[in-house]
């Protein structure tokens, strides 16, 4: 599918997500989508130049157009254009803000230098021209002299061409603007909001600085800056510290755009507050599941061993090897034990590798499972406790849909997770515990809560009630649909009176 060119009721803004990821943001979207049927929705695509673009999801009929944006790739565009020194030169002190200190009003900046040249410029002169290598080598004498010259040039196109190409692709039609993250999809958001008068909602699942700050330590988080360039492995401090700021500021950009900020839990509003959202606009509106669906599957009956499992994809931030190392622990007192590893394997190749050596190493290959993606329901039957050992999160979804199947959960201290398993939500009879929150990277922690859950059957009870009740309270998607029903009612009325009124 296609740009249509009919303007939609919503446009949802999507990076590295949906369609083309399982889980987290992408499970949100779809669903949020099919509940709104009465609303069309046109979806742009933030997407890596590396990017496996396989369709996880079939797009529901209420889509009526796409539109898809290869980050760092822009266009060619004309190789000489009248002006183009003094372009260049004009662009440099609102860019250099931008990627520091700034905020809307620089992206303004910068977006109305470029709107007139709109279908010409491109590479050939903001990348790749003498003037642009001028303005290159003026950036890094005046900011990073100190660094190697080569991994500064490829970090400044990676930038840049990230910022050129939210700039010049083309904006579809719509009545409001949603994106479930900042960065570049925030970023994207911001320039709709400037550009159309529309509103601009944004709904933060994790914090968006928060994850590439631990991306960035993890050193191997960003893909290749041009097809035939050396990759960047790990960057010099000044560097990293360059791309946390440049994300920074894009986030302030997005929360100066929205006219809401969302996020699912109380404790990201600290994070957001600390990146320069306006508390005025902060709302929280946790995510929902079907309770009815979950709480229908029923455990499968007659003796099995006991089995636990991680969910989720297999990659760096959600910290499989420490999943994997308390399964060694555990299975020194439950030699029975049955682990599944349940979620695409293809994300980070040689990430998923180092997870199936380890399992090797350790001689679990007859404990640990790795399912790949698969369809949750047909396993959740036969899971009786629920492991996540993230570095980071939002509000999993999957302890929500776990949860309301009655299955507790062991998770580490991270996003919305002890809110959901501990938290007594204000509420004067609060259900009881739904599960244990354990510290980051702590294998022996998290083997130690998984196995009193395993040998304690009261302990177990009281969990599985209270994480059951504790979705049926307070994470019940009716809730949540008819929340972002009145929301986006609220604001396409919004658009259609300021329409009215112009055209008056």
């Amino acid at each position: 599918m296609e740009n249509t060119g009919t303007q939609a009721d919503v446009c949802i803004i999507l990076e590295g997500s949906y369609p083309f990821v399982s889980g987290g943001v992408s499970s949100w979207t779809h669903e949020l989508i099919k509940a709104q049927s009465h609303l069309t929705f046109h979806l742009v695509f933030l997407v890596a130049p590396d990017a496996d673009l396989t369709h996880r999801y079939e797009l529901p009929e209420n889509v009526i157009g796409t539109t898809q944006i290869v980050l760092q790739r822009i266009p060619k565009g004309d190789l000489r254009l009248s002006g183009e020194k003094q372009l260049l030169a004009r662009l440099e002190e609102p860019l250099l803000r931008l990627l520091t200190d700034g905020g809307l009003e620089d992206l303004d900046e910068v977006r109305a230098i470029l709107s007139p040249h709109m279908g010409r410029i491109g590479a050939n002169i903001l990348l790749d021209s003498r003037y642009a290598w001028e303005l290159l080598v003026r950036m890094y004498n005046e900011t990073h002299p100190e660094t190697s010259f080569l991994d500064y040039f490829w970090s400044w196109r990676a930038l840049f061409g990230g910022i050129y190409s939210v700039l010049l692709a083309e904006m579809p039609r719509a009545r409001i603007y949603h994106s479930p993250s900042t960065g570049y999809a925030g970023l994207f958001a911001a320039r709709a909001g400037l550009e159309t008068g529309c509103p601009v909602l944004l709904t933060e699942h994790g914090i968006y600085t928060n994850e590439r700050r631990i991306e960035i330590a993890m050193a191997n988080w960003f893909h290749e800056m041009e097809e035939d360039s050396l990759s960047v492995h790990r960057l010099p401090h000044q560097l990293s510290e360059m791309w946390v700021r440049a994300f920074t500021a894009y986030s302030r950009c997005c929360y100066s755009a929205a006219d809401k900020i969302i996020t699912l839990f109380e404790g990201n509003q600290t994070f957001q507050l600390m990146d320069g959202a306006q508390r005025e606009k902060m709302v929280v509106i946790p995510n929902g599941v079907d309770v009815e669906h979950y709480a229908a599957i029923r455990r499968e009956p007659g003796p099995r061993p006991p089995t636990i499992a991680l969910i989720g994809r297999v990659v760096q931030i959600k910290d499989v090897k420490t999943f994997i190392r308390s399964c060694a622990i555990l299975q020194e007192n439950l030699p029975d034990l049955r682990a599944l590893i349940m979620g695409s394997t293809d994300e980070e190749e040689q990430y998923f590798q180092e997870c199936f050596q380890m399992v090797e190493h350790l001689g679990l290959e007859n404990i640990i499972t790795f399912t790949g993606q698969v369809r949750l329901e047909e396993y959740l039957g036969r899971i009786d406790v629920l492991v996540l050992t993230s570095i980071s999160e939002g509000q999993p979804l999957v302890i929500l849909e776990a949860g309301a199947a009655g299955i507790p959960v062991v998770a580490t201290n991270v996003g919305a997770c002890q809110e959901i398993l501990l938290s007594d939500h204000h509420d004067a009879n609060p259900p009881p515990p739904g599960g244990a929150i354990t510290p980051l990277s702590n294998p022996a922690a998290t083997a130690q809560a998984v196995e009193r859950l395993l040998t304690d059957p009261f302990w177990y009870q009281r969990c599985s009630d209270g994480i059951r009740e504790r979705i049926q309270r307070y994470y019940n998607k009716a809730d949540f649909d008819q929340t972002y029903r009145e929301l986006y009612e609220q604001y396409r009325n919004r658009f259609d009176e300021a329409a009215l009124e112009e055209a008056s």
